[in-house]
């Protein structure tokens, strides 16, 4: 039995619940680190005596939103070709495709680069700086922008390996540069004296690390490798990475977007306390949903092959399964961090304004937490097997189609208080949405055509 029909049969025969739990397990770890990314920053910046460079960090992040989202734009749009061409036993498609997902992310970025670069200041001021955050916002943003290629290929590569079943290789990529950035954060930043600035460095580095080992992984341990010979100008492959990857995209551009309109309506309030108790409260949200998403994470893989291989039982099986073990798991978090808001919010920024504004927030978003276990499954789901459209439509409506409007009109009739509850609103909104959407999904995988398949 050669390599790619081991790999196969690895994918499509065991039981599908301990087939994700044993693919979901690294995810879930590259998810937690990653999420440490940018709480070290915070974490460390926060000890600095300044609410602005605090608030500065958080108001950067929507533009590392946007390099992100164009690495998972490129890296799923690839890689759930990739996982369906392999259930095919389609080989050389799937290797063209990784190539071509690959390079053209490195492109994008140097894109990303080089205009953000350009345009600065201006830029500084769209993503929801204050002129007291400003100077602090341009040390930061301006040495993540330098960054962008290898932090969208990063991206890239670990979704290739997750989405071919390799995710331990992406797992060693991501901890190993997320260890470095939390060693580097205080020596850049204090120690160097870089201020702000070196916590930018210190990202932009453990990023360049976790690059070098992800691509030596797809080298040695994927079924498929990257080569620039196999790229491919062609219509039709840009065409299959819009079909996977724009729900990502469109995902992550929406967060940016929502974030640049919370920053932007605390700005309103000429406090910088609240720019940073936000910025907080959106790192510990991602802290806790960064288990469910990497359970889910576990999944796609599992769900592009057996698409692919028209073993639509295992797909529907698996969706259930992990509906109901992240319901439990967000139901058992919300609470804890109900709890304990204050005190999770004290260990970023010791300052009672923040604290207070942030626990109140923090709270609000606990309430709607666990409906994320339908709405993320839901869109990671119809991702996976190729429905573009109810995938987008889900992965834009909690950060864009209702986050946004929801900020706006709910900081207008409720000030503070709206802009602190607006995501919880957006998140009920989005799963009154997502049940329908995704339950015609799930009718249209005909239990019996598997049978048929099968006998």
């Amino acid at each position: 039995m050669n390599e790619h029909e081991q790999k196969f049969r690895q994918m499509t025969e065991p039981p599908v619940q301990r087939l994700i739990c044993r693919l979901a397990f690294p995810c879930i770890i590259s998810m937690l680190v990653t999420s440490f990314y940018n709480m070290a920053d915070t974490f460390f910046v926060g000890m600095m005596d300044s609410n602005s460079a605090t608030a500065a960090v958080g108001v950067v992040f929507s533009m590392m939103a946007i390099i992100q989202a164009v690495g998972f734009f490129f890296g799923h749009g690839s890689g759930n070709y990739i996982s369906r061409e392999l259930g095919k036993k389609n080989y050389e498609e799937a290797s063209n495709m990784a190539a071509t997902g690959f390079y053209y992310s490195l492109a994008a970025g140097v894109l990303i680069c080089v205009a953000g670069l350009i345009f600065l200041d201006p830029l500084a001021y769209l993503l929801g700086s204050t002129d007291t955050i400003l100077p602090y916002t341009k040390d930061y943003l301006g040495v993540i922008l330098l960054g962008a290629p290898w932090m969208a290929g990063s991206l890239v590569l670990n979704n290739q390996l997750r989405y071919q079943g390799s995710a331990m290789y992406a797992m060693w990529g991501i901890v190993t540069g997320a260890v470095l950035n939390i060693a580097l954060d205080p020596l850049l930043i204090f120690t160097c004296d870089l201020g702000v600035a070196g916590a930018g460095w210190a990202t932009i580095i453990s990023q360049f690390v976790s690059f070098c080992l992800l691509y030596v992984g797809v080298s040695r341990g994927s079924n498929i490798h990257i080569s620039i010979t196999k790229v491919k100008l062609k219509f039709f492959y840009l065409k299959e990475i819009v079909r996977g990857g724009l729900p990502s995209l469109a995902r992550q551009c929406l967060a940016s977007f929502a974030t640049i309109s919370l920053n932007l309506a605390a700005g309103m309030l000429h406090d910088d306390a609240i720019i940073a108790a936000m910025g907080i409260v959106q790192r510990i949200m991602m802290f806790g949903a960064s288990t469910m998403i990497g359970f889910g994470q576990g999944f796609q893989p599992v769900c592009g092959f057996n698409y692919g291989a028209k073993l639509y039982n295992r797909v529907r099986d698996g969706f259930w399964f992990c509906v109901k073990t992240s319901l439990g798991f967000l139901i058992a978090v919300s609470a804890l961090m109900f709890i304990f808001a204050p005190e999770l919010i004290g260990l970023f920024r010791n300052d009672p304004a923040v604290i207070q504004c942030g626990a109140s927030a923090l709270r609000f978003q606990c309430v709607a937490f666990p409906a994320q276990s339908w709405i993320v499954m839901s869109n990671m789901m119809e991702q996976s097997i190729g429905r573009t459209a109810p995938a987008t439509f889900l992965a834009t409506a909690r950060q864009g189609v209702f986050f946004i409007p929801t900020v706006w009109i709910l900081f207008a009739c409720f000030g503070l208080l709206g802009i602190q509850m607006a995501q919880a609103v957006s998140d009920l909104l989005t799963l009154a949405c997502a049940i329908p959407i995704h339950i015609h999904v799930l009718r249209t995988l005909e239990p019996q055509k598997t049978s048929q398949l099968q006998g």
